[in-house]
């Protein structure tokens, strides 16, 4: 269960980068974020990929709520309780957001864009919940592999030790929370939300 555990991370975690990388987009605009990800599209959205994507979630989650079960009791450092807790947040969050996702694309017919994931983030009092809701994600994601680094590097890197390297990612984490949350709201200024994707805040 580890070994598949840690394969379908590997493959989640490709997705998950080219995901940010997308939001991060958003930062020269709207119309560059959705461009990009109509390219990223052809890639992951194919009957192929995506079949082997959502499963491998499904894997991801449940070995690692598993995981968690036995990792938990046995945790001493700090890095060791990142690995596990941000495992925890990341298997309910990916259960909540692919099925937010999928409830949008063929209940509410949205196309799950920029605006599907911008609309609570740039609507009060709904961002109270999605701003931590998602920046937790983002921050989650980095402190797992973090922590996975920390456990599996053996050796110095640009003066840094292990920890130091992991501090970095975490660090690298951060900005990337505050990068994407600012063009995902035009620097903090918001984002009018057509009028289709009222529905998601009740309008």
């Amino acid at each position: 269960m580890k070994k598949g555990h840690y394969l379908s991370g590997i493959f989640i975690a490709v997705f998950v980068t080219i995901h940010l990388l997308n939001h991060l987009i958003s930062l020269a605009g709207v119309p560059e974020h959705i461009k990009l990800m109509e390219t990223f599209r052809l890639l992951y959205r194919n009957i192929f990929i995506e079949t082997i994507l959502l499963g491998a979630i499904l894997f991801q989650t449940i070995s690692g709520l598993k995981l968690f079960r036995t990792k938990i009791k046995t945790v001493e450092t700090p890095f060791e309780r990142i690995q596990v807790w941000s495992g925890l947040y990341l298997a309910v969050f990916f259960f909540f957001h692919i099925s937010a996702v999928m409830t949008g694309r063929y209940l509410l017919h949205l196309d799950t864009n920029f605006y599907f994931g911008a609309a609570g983030i740039n609507t009060f009092p709904f961002n109270l919940f999605f701003v931590p809701y998602y920046g937790l994600a983002i921050l989650s994601f980095f402190g797992h592999i973090a922590a996975a680094h920390n456990k599996r590097m053996k050796s110095d890197f640009l003066s840094l030790s292990p920890k130091g390297q992991a501090g970095a990612i975490l660090g690298l984490g951060l900005l990337v929370t505050i990068l994407i949350f600012s063009g995902m709201t035009d620097y903090f200024k918001g984002i009018r939300i057509p009028v289709a994707y009222g529905v998601l805040v009740g309008k």
